[in-house]
């Protein structure tokens, strides 16, 4: 059986709980609970104030994460456990989707409790709950936790064609960096309201030395090959998460509207190319297994060497040495041809 490593931390932006409070109902006056503490149609208010702050996970099964040491908010080391996803709906009829975590202190008593919004969720609204969903938050964090590419990238096959993304079937041969040509398994798609945790980063031209704008889900990765260390990784072969280069200029979240996202799966987790640079493809793990479609996950088997044994791991470059705005730049100059 093939050795198993954890999975690398995954960033998300997170409320406190207790930014959201109940101004009608049952428990007006309280703070946002886990589920068995929730009532439907009760109203609640975010905060004047409220901001998100990064929560850094380590999956340890599908619904259970420990705290990474890089986290902005939480305790590192503490687990949390994935309670529920809950859906708002705001005066104007718009609904919007939000993930529960719930942190647990070392007797299982609850510590704190934080909001994970797929949607963009402003202040001094009133929103009413319409759903508390314990039995599918799992795969809509799983969706979150996907690396994805957006229509019209132009994905390298072996020939060399530069093909989009959307025209690629199952068992196109495409072009990777470490083990030449490997055929597609499987594509997902989907179709979601680009905001909050879903909303795309544009890289634009030239910005890594791509070809054209690449647009990527926010937690996709990209990979950089450093001549000189610029960063201060102390290594040359560098992961750099999307989310983590945003500049406002070059890189920016793409916020509005919808977006369709691809997954594109192989028997090993790649480094492909997309728009002429280097990026990884969809990565199974305890997070996003729960995405593929039964009969694909089956077949598959419980340990997929070239996934589970994490051939990429050690790559990715933590947030704080990219927090400058000029990170993307130093990259390019870095990684230039």
């Amino acid at each position: 059986m093939a050795h198993t490593r954890p999975a690398p931390a995954q960033s998300v932006p997170v409320f406190r709980a207790s930014d959201m409070v109940a101004t009608d109902g049952a428990n007006m006056g309280d703070t946002l609970s886990f589920a068995a503490e929730l009532m439907l149609d009760d109203i609640y208010e975010l905060q004047s104030g409220a901001a998100q702050a990064r929560l850094s996970l380590l999956p340890l099964g599908p619904t259970r994460f420990r705290v990474a040491d890089d986290t902005l908010i939480s305790t590192p080391g503490a687990e949390i456990f994935l309670d529920s996803a809950l859906m708002f709906m705001s005066p104007d009829g718009q609904t919007q989707e939000a993930l529960l975590l719930v942190e647990v202190d070392d007797q299982g008593d609850v510590a704190d409790i934080f909001l994970l919004p797929l949607a963009g969720l402003e202040t001094k609204t009133e929103y009413r709950i319409v759903g508390i969903d314990t039995e599918t938050a799992e795969q809509k964090f799983g969706q979150v936790a996907c690396v994805s590419f957006t229509r019209g990238t132009h994905i390298t096959l072996a020939s060399g064609e530069q093909r989009l993304i959307e025209d690629l079937v199952v068992g196109d041969r495409v072009l990777t960096r470490d083990d030449g040509v490997q055929q597609i398994r499987w594509i997902g798609q989907s179709t979601v309201r680009a905001v909050g945790a879903f909303a795309p980063i544009v890289i634009e031209a030239g910005t890594l030395n791509n070809d054209q704008d690449l647009i990527v889900s926010p937690t996709h990765r990209l990979f950089i090959y450093q001549r000189s260390d610029e960063v201060g990784a102390g290594r040359s072969e560098l992961l750099v998460q999307a989310s983590h280069l945003v500049n406002g200029d070059t890189v920016r979240v793409q916020d509005g509207g919808f977006v369709d996202y691809f997954q594109l799966l192989f028997d090993s987790h790649q480094i492909i190319y997309a728009e002429g640079i280097a990026a990884e493809s969809m990565l199974i793990d305890t997070r996003t297994r729960v995405v593929l479609p039964q009969d694909v996950s089956a077949a598959m088997g419980e340990v997929i060497p070239g996934h589970s044994d994490l051939p990429h791991a050690g790559l990715e470059v933590s947030e704080s040495l990219l927090d400058r705005p000029d990170a993307a730049e130093l990259l390019r100059k870095a990684s230039a041809r």
